[in-house]
């Protein structure tokens, strides 16, 4: 029986540790918090919030994955006339509807962007540079970095299209994703999986293969490995409730600079008391910005779309996240730039700053189950339940 030690009990570590248990690896996972989860906590109390917007994609095998072993659990759907309160700000105004021109990147015909171009340059070839600059601010809702124009074409038109596909792509677990962790913590528990909770690793065992499903800079430190870096962004985190008011937005997402605010009691009440709505949103960051000009930021956009909010404010909480969302590729580089997931002597990366494809939690989602396949050394593992 093989043995396995997976450090960091967030997504990328219970992934792991299910998928290595469900091949017969005897799994012990080491968290360094007194509760799993990671990023993907949902705080207890009145209001459930998570570390920002959080959503489950459905495109790919990471959903399908969930779906089989019954880990999604209920979903949240947004109702017919909360998703028609999509507002978009445009030259300073809410608007219903984006430019056209925007609309041009989004066409059939529109192939592949290049990986060497910046994703402003290819689009203004398209779109203009007015639709150009839309298209990039409207992804900072999957992107949560200050220029998303900057950064490679081909991977913000995979984020483009899937954020305004239709039907959407994005779904929310009701009560937060603490639902989605607990069911996973119970399956790898019944699996025979070992969690120790409070028990942080400062040096690597030698006598089993190692999984560190930990932040790209944890794991540099862990690892004392000083190439473990990956671009990624920096974002003010917004979370507030506010007494209901009929009329409110649903979201408002800023097309003249990268933001988004929603209101995630919209499709899921249970997130809030009675009578009351929670927002959350997120505003990326330039690296010398301050949090004051995201929170700056963020108030302008509940002006917009929720008149009133501050005589309705019932509690609020603020914060910058800085690196922890995911990595960018800058023009030229792809996800297998990023850093590899074999670190040699049977430690193995997993995340979602490291190399492999995917949306958000999908980069961590695929990097769990590709380390796992090499801790057990079926390289191509495709492990027939995954």
């Amino acid at each position: 029986m093989h043995r396995i030690t997976v450090i960091g009990g967030g997504f990328a570590g219970l992934t792991a540790a299910i998928t290595a248990a469900e091949a017969g690896a005897k799994v012990t996972v080491h968290e360094a918090h007194h509760t799993l989860g990671g990023r993907a906590r949902t705080a207890d109390g009145p209001y459930r919030t998570n570390e920002g917007p959080h959503a489950l994609y459905n495109g790919g095998p990471h959903w399908a994955w969930l779906r089989r072993r019954d880990l999604i659990g209920p979903l949240a759907p947004i109702p017919p006339l909360e998703a028609a309160r999509l507002r978009l700000r445009h030259k300073g105004a809410l608007r219903r509807t984006p430019p056209f021109a925007m609309l041009k990147l989004l066409r059939r015909g529109v192939g592949p962007a290049p990986v060497d171009t910046d994703f402003l340059t290819w689009a203004t070839g398209i779109a203009g540079e007015e639709g150009a600059r839309a298209a990039a601010h409207y992804c900072a809702v999957a992107l949560f970095h200050h220029d998303p124009g900057s950064l490679s074409a081909a991977f913000v038109q995979e984020r483009l299209r899937r954020a305004a596909k239709l039907p959407p792509e994005a779904h929310y677990p009701r009560g937060g994703w603490a639902g989605v962790v607990d069911r996973m913590a119970a399956l790898a528990w019944n699996l025979g999986v070992r969690v120790e909770t409070l028990s942080r690793v400062d040096t690597l065992p030698t006598d089993t293969p190692v999984v560190v499903a930990t932040s790209l800079d944890a794991a540099r430190r862990l690892l004392d490995d000083p190439t473990l870096t990956w671009p990624s962004g920096r974002t003010t985190l917004v979370d507030l409730a506010v007494r209901t008011r009929r009329g409110d937005a649903f979201a408002v997402s800023d097309l003249d600079a990268p933001g988004w605010i929603e209101r995630f009691t919209a499709q899921d009440r249970t997130l809030a008391p009675a009578g009351e709505q929670l927002i959350q949103g997120q505003i990326p960051l330039a690296p010398d910005a301050s949090k004051a000009e995201g929170v700056a930021r963020a108030e302008h956009l509940l002006d917009l779309g929720f008149p009133g909010w501050r005589e309705r404010l019932t509690w609020r909480r603020e914060a910058v996240a800085n690196g922890r969302t995911g990595a960018v590729d800058l023009p030229g580089t792809t996800w297998r730039d990023r850093p590899a997931l074999d670190r040699g002597d049977g430690v193995y990366l997993a995340g979602d700053q490291v190399a492999a494809p995917g949306l958000l939690s999908e980069v961590s989602f695929n990097s769990a189950l590709t380390a796992v396949s090499l801790a057990l050394g079926r390289h191509g593992l495709d492990l027939k339940r995954a």
